[in-house]
């Protein structure tokens, strides 16, 4: 897949539940869980490498002394840089005074007991300090400090942003994050209100009322009233300045969360293998935070699972099993396999059944995986095959004729090499198309030219740019008979809009050929009548329901129809070997991954309102902005 597909974000969170002089006889160190925090955050570093962030809390801490922290950086570097940053403050004491339990927790940033990180994927395009996580709202009122970060896009953003208006705030920046921020921070301000009015009541003053607030906040009223209107995938996470920490997941279940508990402390990730190896668990040992649901731990280090929402749908993420998420997750490892094993049939029909003729081979490195299990799929194929030779035979065999017959095997090899990374100061275009043909290599005679077959698996095909500027180039150099590219993934027909950089129609190359196709057979009228049913869809009034109308542009072909036509645009200029796709069907997709039924990406059935509106929308731009500038109607 192309590498400029970004996921949102990743999180990582751990509240301990003793005090640190106990992680400090126990472990020899209080910075167990700072240490722990930048393992979580490394073995995430899938998840975003343009900027990170971390925040820590200390529960107890004297007036006029810092008690929430925060450090970030832009960068693939940037948990490198923060977590050098942090202990860079150190240098100025003492060994003994770092060392020292009791004179780190009143002296020492980031000795503390609550820890939030953050990586950072951009869908927005926005760049900058400011746009990267945690972000923080400060108060005088320990209670009222928010600190909040998340793996998370909305679609509703303007919706949001007229509430709070009305209300009379006044947000600084438009984005879902600074409103989200501003939204919850404004509910958690009532809920500690709320508290004051009930210790008033019950004849307290001064610093006992602050006391009875920071015992009685309840996060799970704040979740409630701040999160109800959203419409979105997420995962947020936060930390309050009186000690409380809590994750929701949205009520679709399309973002991941994984958590564990024990009697030191409670961790949660966006992927399940990063709490397994960081803490050294089982898999069965880590559970799922279900969508609607909240992890919460209080001041007092209670925790609760609370359904802050009612389940609205079974929307899990496919895309995240097929491609973002780490491959060494049990059951991702299983679902990535099955999804090459399956594609054996059609393979084999794009080879016109020669397995002798034909090199198996992937696309580095995110294809791995799929690889192998299409490579078990053929061999379960071939020996299949063997046992019905030796069955038809009417005599003993000889040794020769079982030699002939076991010596049939798949061959596989490893073609592609990932070789350099075009960097982003090469900007012209011929001048870049040149060297964007030499990110990869190849294995020179790895193939037997003009006689071998050359299957080579991916992971997916979005935008088409690496096989046409690099891939499809670099293969054609070995002569094969033919090139079968794969997709272990469906067509990729339709934006993300809850936290994938896949926002505009016009960049998918299945949607492009399909695009073409219609051209090419006068269907223009469909364009139109599609774009004027997409303005009807989004001008309903919110609660109606919306009907995803770009479906109909793909109705009149068949998959084989477009494949085709995404060959003849992405096949290089003076390429001479012949060139078949072999895309997942959707039954395929939802066989290997039963558990993620979330494929809004290949068949347009987006989950929520807010993704619905926002496909139409999207038509309506491709035909405003691209298609009218082409083609009038």
């Amino acid at each position: 897949m192309e590498k400029n597909i970004h996921e949102d974000c990743g999180v990582a969170l751990i509240r301990l539940l003793k005090p640190l002089e106990y992680y400090q006889q126990k472990y020899g160190t209080w910075r167990w869980a700072l240490n722990k925090l930048y393992l979580m955050m490394e073995k995430e570093h899938n998840r975003g490498q343009e900027g990170a962030g971390i925040a820590g809390v200390k529960l107890e801490s004297e007036p006029g002394h810092e008690y929430m922290f925060r450090e970030r950086a832009e960068g693939k570097d940037a948990i490198t840089e923060i977590f050098g940053n942090v202990h860079r403050d150190y240098d100025d004491y003492t060994k003994e005074q770092v060392h020292d339990v009791d004179f780190a927790k009143a002296n020492l940033p980031f000795a503390c007991e609550l820890y939030m990180g953050h990586l950072r994927y951009s869908t927005t395009g926005k760049r900058g300090l400011s746009y990267v996580h945690p972000f923080l709202r400060r108060n005088n009122w320990r209670a009222k400090n928010l600190c909040m970060c998340g793996n998370f896009n909305m679609t509703n953003v303007e919706e949001i942003f007229e509430q709070l208006t009305e209300q009379g705030q006044h947000p600084r920046i438009y984005s879902d994050t600074y409103i989200l921020l501003e939204l919850m921070g404004h509910r958690l301000d009532r809920e500690v209100e709320r508290n004051f009015i009930d210790a008033q009541k019950l004849g307290l003053t001064k610093r006992d009322i602050t006391k009875y607030i920071e015992d009685h906040v309840k996060m799970s009223n704040v979740l409630k009233t701040s999160m109800k209107d959203f419409d979105g995938g997420y995962v947020i996470c936060g930390l309050t300045g009186s000690g409380e920490m809590f994750s929701m997941r949205d009520p679709w279940g399309i973002r991941p969360a994984f958590y564990y508990k024990n009697d030191e402390m409670v961790v949660l990730a966006s992927e399940r293998p990063v709490l397994q190896t960081t803490f050294d668990l089982e898999c069965d040992d880590i559970q799922e935070l279900q969508p609607g649901q909240a992890l919460i731990v209080n001041k007092a280090g209670e925790f609760n699972l609370r359904q802050i929402m009612p389940q609205k749908g079974d929307s899990a993420c496919s895309f995240e099993r097929i491609y973002f998420s780490r491959g060494s997750d049990r059951d991702i490892y299983k679902e990535r396999k099955k999804l090459g094993e399956q594609l054996t049939q059609p393979i084999l029909k794009a080879v016109d059944g020669d397995i002798d003729h034909t090199v198996f081979s992937y696309i580095p490195n995110t294809a791995e995986v799929a690889y192998y299990g299409m490579l078990d799929g053929f061999k379960n194929y071939l020996n299949e095959e063997k046992i019905q030779q030796i069955q038809a035979l009417d005599h003993r065999p000889t040794y020769d004729e079982l030699k002939a017959i076991l010596h049939n095997f798949v061959r596989s090899e490893k073609v592609a090499w990932k070789d350099i990374k075009l960097r982003t100061f090469i900007t012209e275009g011929d001048a870049r198309n040149d060297l964007a043909s030499h990110v990869y290599d190849v294995t020179y005679e790895s193939v037997e030219p003009y006689k071998d077959n050359l299957v080579i698996i991916d992971d997916s095909i979005v935008r088409g740019t690496t096989l046409k500027e690099s891939i499809l180039r670099i293969l054609d150099r070995l002569h094969p008979k033919k090139i079968v590219v794969v997709s272990s993934a469906p067509q990729i027909r339709y934006p993300d809009y809850y936290g994938i950089d896949m926002p505009r129609l016009e960049e998918f190359c299945v949607f492009r050929a399909t695009i073409e196709l219609i051209k090419d057979r006068g269907m223009l009228k469909l364009i139109e009548e599609t774009y004027h049913n997409c303005k009807r869809e989004v001008a309903k009034p919110k609660g109606e329901e919306i009907l995803n109308q770009v479906q109909e542009i793909y109705k009149p072909f068949t998959v084989e129809e477009i494949n085709h036509k995404i060959v003849e645009m992405l096949r290089p200029e003076g390429m001479k070997t012949p060139v078949e796709l072999v895309y997942q069907s959707i039954e395929g997709l939802h066989k290997a991954i039963p558990e993620h039924k979330g494929d809004w990406y290949f068949t347009g059935n987006y989950p929520t309102p807010g993704g619905m509106r926002l496909v139409n929308q999207a038509f309506i731009n491709f035909v405003e902005n691209v298609f009218q500038k082409e083609a009038k109607f």
